[in-house]
């Protein structure tokens, strides 16, 4: 009998090939991968998301993201998931919400996979902590592992990987303009993006989505849309193709990251498309970007506004081989997929951290 995996998504986004969230993309490259190598599927994501296998819709809130509404949510996903539990014979639940923690089932008799997209102190302590011993723990990046508590149910990172090959599918003349693409929120730093590309007089366009929290829509109503203008627009979310295009034709990929980046998917994408990235030198953006080779590291908006003045010297195809050798979309869900296998197996105590 084939091995059936549960996917379970953060809940207040969508999944599918155009999703927005690293996370969710993440999610559905693993997932249609699953299905692609005789394996059963079962995602549990919001309402509208585009699964290769078989979705159990999660209700879509409408409105303010408030606390009260976050909860209500997580509590129909633990439902969720409880549901699927008791009508199939699941072999792994792979968790991928930053908020995983608040809908685990209760049930120790299914191993359960967290992958940790976000910084590790973005989450409770707990978590790395004994008491869930079916419950295990992957970083996506050595520079994420290497901030970890030690735990004994952390595994060795799997390295996030992007469909390089239908990126480089499309080649576009370059163009003028600079790029962001990241969530609208305090820790991309869109507004140091916005006053860098001021500085260096460039044109800025700035892709992502809006999510209705609260704190979000207050930092672009007041750090945001004041800063915008003729040059510099913002033009909210992109599916894969527009994104390609707009990587492609980009002069250089702005990450003015104020968080540490677990891994960046949007860089590896970015030179993946022979595009330049400019990055504060935070979390694994290092580790992503080869400083001089496939972009520069900066510490502040007027180095980034430095580096998009002399961009000359990086490579396109320098950049399109890295990308080639180092991003492979197909490594990472190979792992994921072994990883799956030796889970149902209860083997992992061998290579745990």
């Amino acid at each position: 009998m084939a091995r059936t995996v549960l996917s379970v998504a953060y809940p207040f986004a969508p999944v599918g090939p155009d999703a927005s969230g690293g996370a969710e993309q993440i999610l559905s490259a693993v997932e249609q991968a699953v299905v692609a190598s005789g394996r059963r599927s079962i995602v549990i994501a919001q309402a509208g998301s585009h699964v290769a296998g078989e979705l159990v819709p999660a209700p879509r809130l409408d409105g303010a993201l408030t606390v009260e509404s976050r909860a209500a949510a997580r509590r129909l996903v633990r439902e969720a998931i409880m549901a699927v539990l008791r009508r199939n014979r699941v072999d792994a639940v792979h968790f991928h919400g930053v908020d995983f923690f608040e809908y685990l089932p209760d049930c120790d008799d299914v191993p359960m996979l967290a992958t940790l997209h976000l910084p590790a102190n973005w989450y409770p302590p707990a978590v790395f902590g004994p008491g869930r011993p079916s419950l295990w723990l992957n970083p996506v990046s050595a520079t994420q592992a290497a901030t970890c508590p030690a735990a004994s149910n952390l595994l060795e990172p799997i390295d996030n990987g992007v469909p390089v090959e239908r990126l480089q599918a499309a080649r576009h003349s370059k163009r003028a303009f600079a790029l962001m693409i990241a969530r609208i929120c305090p820790e991309k730093g869109v507004h140091l993006g916005i006053e860098a590309a001021k500085a260096a007089d460039c044109d800025l366009l700035i892709a992502g989505e809006l999510y209705p929290y609260p704190e979000h829509e207050a930092y672009f109503r007041e750090e945001v849309a004041p800063r915008l203008d003729r040059r510099r627009r913002f033009i909210g979310p992109v599916g894969f193709a527009r994104k390609r295009r707009l990587l492609t034709a980009a002069r250089a990929l702005l990450a003015p990251a104020l968080a540490d980046e677990t891994s960046s998917l949007v860089a590896r994408e970015a030179i993946a498309c022979g595009t330049p990235v400019v990055a504060f030198r935070r979390g694994a953006l290092p580790e992503t970007v080869r400083d001089g080779v496939t972009g520069v590291l900066v510490d502040d908006v007027q180095g980034m506004a430095a580096a998009l003045r002399q961009l000359g010297r990086i490579d396109p195809e320098r950049c399109r081989a890295e990308a080639r050798e180092r991003f492979s979309l197909e490594r990472m869900t190979a792992q994921y997929l072994a990883l799956y296998d030796r889970l149902a197996a209860g083997v992992l105590h061998e290579g745990a951290a």
